[in-house]
C-alpha cells in the first residue's frame, strides 16, 4: 500500500508540474490541505487534491465544491481503509458526481445509497443528498463487503451494487479506476 501512495504521488507531482496554476484553485486547494485530518502531510494533500481535482473537473466544474467532495472522499476513504481513488471510481459509475442523484430503485447521492439504511441502524433523520453523510455510509458499507469477500474486489462490488455473480458493474468500476483514477 505504501508503495501504491508512493506512485500516487509520483503521479501527482507530475500531473501538477503539466497543469497550469489557476490562483484561485491553488488558493481553495491550500485551505483544503491545511486542514485536511486524513492526509499524512500537507505536501501529499496539495498534490493528492490538485490531481484529483484536474481529473474531475469535468464532472464538478465549481472548483469549492470539487475540492469538498475529495476532501471528503479521502477522509471517508481512509477511515475505512480503502484507496480514495476506489470510491472516486463507484461515485463515477454510481452518480457521475450528482450529489442529488435518486435513482429508478431511490437509491441516493453519490455512492447512491438506500433509504432503508437510516431506519436499519436507527438514524432516520439523516440526510443521504449530504455529501459526508453519503460518504460515512457508502465507505462502510463498501469496506463491509469487502471485508466479507476476503478482499474479493470484484465480489465487493457486485453486493455494493446488489448485482453479485454479475461482471458488468464490477467491470465498469475497475474500468473507471484504472484508466481515471489510477491512470499515469
Amino acid at each position: 500500500m505504501r508503495t501504491f501512495i508512493a506512485a500516487l504521488l509520483l503521479v501527482g507531482t507530475l500531473a501538477v508540474a503539466a497543469t497550469e496554476t489557476d490562483p484561485e484553485l491553488r488558493e481553495i486547494l491550500r485551505a483544503a490541505a491545511n486542514e485536511a485530518p486524513s492526509f499524512t502531510d500537507r505536501f501529499h494533500a496539495e498534490v493528492w487534491l490538485t490531481d484529483m481535482s484536474r481529473r474531475l473537473a469535468r464532472q464538478v466544474t465549481d472548483p469549492e465544491e470539487r475540492i469538498e467532495i475529495l476532501t471528503l472522499v479521502h477522509m471517508e476513504a481512509s477511515r475505512v481503509e480503502l484507496p480514495p481513488e476506489l470510491i472516486l471510481a463507484v461515485i463515477e459509475v454510481e452518480s457521475n458526481f450528482d450529489r442529488y442523484a435518486i435513482s429508478v430503485a431511490g437509491a441516493r447521492g453519490l455512492m447512491q445509497i438506500m433509504p432503508f439504511w437510516k431506519d436499519e441502524i436507527g438514524r432516520p433523520g439523516d440526510n443521504l443528498l449530504h455529501t459526508d453523510t453519503n460518504l460515512r455510509y457508502g465507505c462502510t458499507i463498501l469496506r463491509y463487503y469487502y471485508d466479507k469477500e476476503k478482499g474479493d474486489l470484484r465480489r465487493a462490488l457486485g453486493r455494493y451494487n446488489g448485482s453479485l455473480g454479475k461482471r458488468k458493474y464490477p467491470n465498469k468500476v475497475i474500468d473507471k479506476l484504472s484508466t481515471k483514477w489510477f491512470q499515469a
